[in-house]
């Protein structure tokens, strides 16, 4: 699944390729991608005449805000135009959005197509069909519509997370701390990549329980997550999702982690080989002579 910066590097995408695309064409493939309103008819129409004005990011959802446009002379930006509410878009487990000029014959796999005048394209591809998208209209909340993103935590980024966040929020909690990190109401974005990557930067064990790590292991961990979060968005996200960016291509992130995916290899620190095994479910990897 795309993790933070996977859905960063599509917001980044988009909002450099469709800084003037205003939607003249709506095709819902498959009504079941479109959470919101429940009548694609009316999800459709609502996204019709509007410019995608601004791309934001909230854990692993996408968030356009719209602009209506009714006359094509219109001078960019437009700030003081009418407010046509949020195109929100969750990519879940292969979701990924291509930008085609000149349209062409879709795929089997093409879930939703947006079309400007010029006939250009924005393609939402989606395998196995688990990515939704809802058309919020103005003065509704987003926050209630969509429930995943109204429990969200704060942003790895953000000056809410520190360790003294950390610390009270697990303070009690007899979960492992790999568990603690992938759930999305302590802290936003961060999936099995990152969250293995990132224990292992700060050198905790990811089966800690949460409760017996300490305020200055929290303060690595903090610096930890942040760090390995930046260098992968800086490297157009992994290979190892099922992530495409707007022009086809996996991020190269994949190629220099230091545990996911490399079990049975050597640990680049210590030359101890790393180890898999499955914590919720989820496969995780550590080096138990680095992490304790």
């Amino acid at each position: 699944m795309p993790e933070l910066p996977e859905v960063e590097t599509v917001r980044r995408g988009l909002e450099q390729k469709l800084n003037n695309f205003i939607i003249k064409k709506v095709e819902v493939c498959r009504d079941s991608t479109v959470a919101f309103p429940s009548n694609k008819e009316e999800f459709i129409k609502g996204l019709l005449n509007s410019l995608f004005y601004k791309w934001d990011r909230r854990g692993k959802y996408l968030i356009a805000q719209l602009k209506e446009v009714q006359n094509e002379n219109s001078q960019f930006p437009l700030k003081n135009s009418q407010n046509k509410g949020f195109l929100v878009i969750h990519l879940r487990m292969t979701g990924y959005f291509k930008f085609i000029e000149k349209s062409t014959h879709p795929c089997k796999h093409t879930r939703i197509r947006f079309f400007d005048k010029n006939n250009n394209e924005l393609r939402y591809v989606d395998v196995r069909s688990f990515g939704q998208m809802w058309w919020i209209n103005k003065g509704l909340s987003l926050n209630k519509i969509i429930k995943g993103l109204g429990s969200l935590g704060p942003e790895p980024f953000s000056k809410d997370f520190d360790a003294n966040y950390l610390k009270k929020v697990i303070s009690k909690r007899t979960k492992s701390i790999k568990a603690i990190l992938l759930d999305q109401t302590i802290v936003a974005g961060i999936g099995n990549i990152y969250a293995d990557e990132s224990l292992y930067s700060a050198g905790i064990s990811p089966f800690r329980e949460a409760r017996t790590i300490k305020k200055n292991e929290l303060i690595k961990l903090k610096e930890s997550i942040v760090t390995v979060l930046k260098q992968s968005i800086g490297s157009g996200g992994t290979t190892f999702s099922d992530f495409r960016d707007l022009e086809g291509e996996n991020g190269n992130f994949g190629l220099q982690t230091n545990v996911y995916r490399r079990t049975g290899k050597e640990c680049r620190k210590c030359g101890n080989l790393i180890e898999r095994q499955k914590i919720t479910g989820r496969s995780t990897h550590w080096c138990p002579k680095c992490q304790k």
